[in-house]
């Protein structure tokens, strides 16, 4: 599909939908109606009004059999009352990738010692900004996003993009939550080495291999969340969080159409004296094609655990038990640091 001449993906920039945080994870995303710290930066940036300290983030997990690393850190900080602002780097990559574009020389001999190393790296840098509205209970933030990737000597690109976010909280703990992910579609535009790519289409025989498109264009994601928490005997809470995740393509979600296709999740975290946590989720329900051509629902669930004392968290998920799904799955460890500690 092209607009105006550029390419239009329905997959784009994926990196930057995997997720951050291993509590966020541990409830399969579900957590766009309440997210409330530094994370907010990713998952709604309307949240990060609520902070009341400075917040530094880390995360790192491993994705196929490690070959693919994923790391992630944020900062994000209360400018008054009223507003906050954040700052996020995501980094995914593959290191040491074999280059034997060189592998046979012009005599057809094979050189072992023309084997070379490259990687190719995905950044995502995100700047955030929420404020509370004259409303009450209501929250908005925009982030903006400068994306670069790498491959090799190969090619590589800039991008940037917008996203939106909403929170509305009600005096009965109802939260509600809306993030428009790409709003103005993420522009990439790619340079591509010539000189390298003659490479490639030369250890490649009889291949008609042509320039790829150097630009390319992320259509926008919506992203709608309803959580309510609910206080037991004073030591004891269960949040409950719903996601419909939705993005203007036709995909294999559970529920798929011409103009859009809707992916819900639900997420629970069970919480004791505010300081040790349960948490369980499904998402990523999937309509998957069997070899008969029939169809099969797949869905991923995860399952988390989380400690905080004295403005220290460590989280802990696994993304995919039992394998269920085709998405991507690792184990995931994330900390958080409240500077309410140093003081």
């Amino acid at each position: 599909m092209s607009l105006f001449g550029q390419t239009v993906r329905k997959y784009s920039n994926e990196f930057m939908n995997i997720g951050v945080d291993a509590a966020a994870l541990g409830m399969s995303n579900a957590v766009t109606a309440h997210s409330s710290d530094v994370n907010s930066g990713y998952w709604n940036p309307a949240g990060l009004v609520n902070l009341e300290d400075n917040q530094l983030a880390l995360m790192h997990s491993s994705y196929f059999a490690n070959i693919a690393n994923y790391d992630y850190a944020a900062f994000a900080m209360p400018l008054d009352n009223r507003s906050a602002v954040g700052f996020s780097l995501i980094r995914f990559a593959v290191d040491d990738i074999l280059n034997t574009t060189q592998l046979i020389d012009e005599q057809g001999n094979i050189n072992y010692d023309r084997i070379s190393l490259f990687s190719t790296a995905d950044y995502g840098l995100t700047f955030s900004y929420s404020r509370r509205l004259p409303v009450q209970g209501f929250n908005y933030g925009v982030n903006a996003k400068v994306i670069r990737r790498i491959i090799g000597d190969f090619a590589s690109s800039w991008g940037f993009g917008f996203d939106f976010g909403l929170q509305y909280e009600t005096s009965n703990n109802w939260k509600f939550g809306i993030m428009a992910r790409d709003i103005t579609t993420t522009f990439n535009a790619w340079a591509i080495d010539e000189d390298e790519f003659s490479k490639i289409q030369g250890a490649v025989a009889d291949q008609n291999q042509e320039l790829p498109e150097t630009t390319e264009i992320t259509i926008p994601k919506l992203q709608i969340g309803v959580s309510k928490v609910v206080d037991f005997n004073y030591d004891y809470t269960l949040l409950t969080s719903v996601n419909l995740n939705m993005r203007f393509a036709e995909t294999n979600d559970v529920i798929s159409t011409s103009f859009a296709s809707i992916n819900p999740a639900v997420g629970f975290e069970f919480g004791y004296i505010d300081m040790v946590y349960l948490r369980a989720g499904m998402g990523n329900f999937q309509n998957e094609l069997q070899l008969d051509n029939t169809d099969q629902l797949t869905f991923q669930p995860s399952f988390g655990l989380g400690f905080k004392y004295s403005g220290i968290q460590i989280d802990y998920a696994f993304t995919d038990i039992g394998d269920q799904s085709v998405a991507l799955y690792s184990n995931v460890f994330s900390l958080k640091l409240d500077f309410s500690i140093f003081r």
